[in-house]
């Protein structure tokens, strides 16, 4: 049996509940495993001081602007890889997959030139405080580094979860984030080095990722293959992977702006507060990784299944990821409200830090169930190739609610505002996808139909 028509067999006759926990699980684990190594970062980071922790949040932003051009590539390519797939045209898979590849190298090499050449303005404007100033050139200087590494991997890992092998992407994945998590008190403490030992490891451990998940393409892993022979010069291949991929740019984008916003607006009460919202931005991120990897899960099935016209087997993917997800983040929810303190005090137990950690902690644990139907309805949008409507979803969260909230709320309740934006960000967003996504189900069809892939392989 070819690669393809198991694909086939996987995305289209596997049952939803057994198809979408297995394509999720190891994404699940790579997002978490991720997550982990953030925080331990930031646990390790945190035994330098106040301003060394606030450091990592700072320089959070950078990474998101890596991040947002390869989720751009990797979204805006895998969506449309995936869907074609689903039709059998395999030859425009290989024209995708390698013009988005080469593309984002192109792009983060240019981006990591032009910061590094201004990396202390860059770090002034993400938020950094006089004191914060020189651990973050530091820290900095080696995410700068290591960020073609991040953006390759982002394409080809998101890639390989569109076909479906989300295996192969974390084994990478995890085999980086462990490394750094060994590497971490190692250079930091054992050689000496402090925060450019915590970046260093970071950046080893990226380049790491990127060699394994290159090696696993290289060695047909994967049904479509990335070359320079493949690499398309047509101007509407590279416009269609930005146009799909573009919800994913404006999100992650959005992440590095809303980042810059709160450092600025916790500026004023002091380098305690920067690392406490640092700190509980990392937690909730570690949270949201669940869903996020649920979603990816689902975004096969979603693609694969819209372009092989199963339009009843979307329907129900969608509402079995939003159940499932809405109990996993509930359960992690009411952990991290019932014990903030606790949970904020592993990375810095300076006492203000746990103060306004804690109370914020609270706050976004209270809105992480809304997570669950807005991260599907977005990725839902994007893997079928509905950009308007994903780019405009993505624009909310951190974008059109979050910053003016976190910019308004303040001025009328200091601090609180600043620890409570985004729950009301979360909350607004999900009401306002609810009728894009009623919308949508009332204009598909409620029954599978035939499509050319199932006459491929023999289903008819």
């Amino acid at each position: 049996m070819s690669k393809e028509q198991q694909q086939y067999r996987k995305l289209v006759l596997t049952p939803v509940e057994q198809l979408i926990p297995k394509l999720a699980v190891p994404t699940i684990l790579s997002m978490m495993v991720t997550m982990i190594y953030n925080l331990v970062d930031a646990f390790f980071v945190g035994k330098l001081g106040t301003s060394a922790s606030a450091a990592i949040g700072v320089v959070l932003g950078v990474q998101a602007i890596f991040q947002a051009f390869g989720f751009m590539m990797g979204h805006g390519s895998g969506s449309q890889i995936s869907v074609h797939l689903g039709k059998g045209n395999k030859e425009m898979a290989n024209k995708l997959f390698s013009t988005a590849f080469f593309h984002a190298l192109a792009i983060s090499v240019a981006v990591s030139v032009v910061c590094l050449i201004g990396l202390t303005p860059l770090m002034r404007l993400m938020g950094s405080t006089d004191t914060i100033l020189p651990f973050s050139r530091n820290y900095g200087f080696y995410i700068l580094i290591s960020g073609p590494a991040l953006v390759g991997s982002c394409v080809l890992n998101n890639v390989m979860r569109y076909e479906g092998r989300a295996v192969l992407a974390t084994v990478g994945l995890v085999t980086g984030s462990v490394l750094n998590m060994i590497g971490d008190p190692i250079l930091m403490f054992g050689l000496g080095l402090g925060i450019d030992g915590a970046g260093l490891s970071t950046a080893v451990s990226q380049y790491i990722s990127f060699g394994i998940l290159l090696y696993m393409v290289l060695s047909n892993r994967t049904i479509s293959k990335i070359s320079p022979r493949y690499r398309s010069n047509d101007p509407e291949v590279t416009l269609s992977i930005i146009r799909v991929g573009l919800p994913s740019l404006i999100r992650q984008m959005l992440n590095s702006v809303a980042t810059i916003t709160l450092n600025h607006c916790a500026m004023p009460y002091g380098d305690a507060a920067i690392a406490a919202m640092a700190i509980v931005g990392r937690i909730v991120m570690f949270i949201s990784s669940a869903m996020i990897g649920l979603g990816q899960g689902f975004q096969p099935v979603s693609a694969y299944n819209f372009g092989a016209r199963k339009y009843a087997r979307l329907r129900k993917s969608f509402f079995f990821t939003v159940s499932l997800g809405t109990v996993v983040l509930g359960v992690l929810a009411v952990i991290g409200f019932i014990f903030p303190g606790q949970i904020v005090g592993l990375f810095r137990d300076d006492p203000a830090v746990i103060e306004i950690g804690a109370r914020a902690l609270r706050f976004q644990c209270a809105a992480v169930v809304t997570q669950p139907y807005t991260v599907t309805s977005n990725m839902m949008f994007q893997s079928i190739g509905r950009s308007k409507e994903a780019s405009f979803l993505a624009l909310l969260r951190s974008g059109l609610y979050y910053i003016p909230i976190l910019v308004i709320l303040p001025l009328f309740i200091g601090l609180t505002g600043i620890q409570s934006a985004q729950m009301f960000a979360d909350i607004l967003t999900m009401l306002t996808s609810i009728p894009f996504v009623v919308k949508f189900m009332r204009e598909t069809p409620d029954e599978d139909l035939t499509s050319e892939i199932d006459r491929l392989y023999g289903e008819v």
